[in-house]
């Protein structure tokens, strides 16, 4: 599969949910790394899985979830 064409499928899943925005891949990896860390698990884990070369492209999802933090 090509990257036009995944670019398309998403398209087209996007629009038969009802979503009102455009959808692209990039956001799947998004929303995993969100679930991630709402799911508790370690930044360092996050990264890895998500192949992130900086820990400061990481981070951005738990500065995202501020709830991850509560009784430390």
């Amino acid at each position: 599969m090509t990257t036009r064409s995944v670019h398309r499928v998403f398209a087209a899943v996007g629009q038969a949910a009802g979503i009102p925005f455009p959808v692209h891949p990039h956001q799947a990896r998004h929303a995993t790394g969100y679930r991630l860390v709402n799911e508790g698990v370690d930044t360092r884990t996050i990264q890895g899985f998500l192949g992130h070369r900086s820990i400061h492209h990481t981070v951005r999802y738990t500065e995202l979830a501020p709830d991850r933090f509560k009784g430390l």
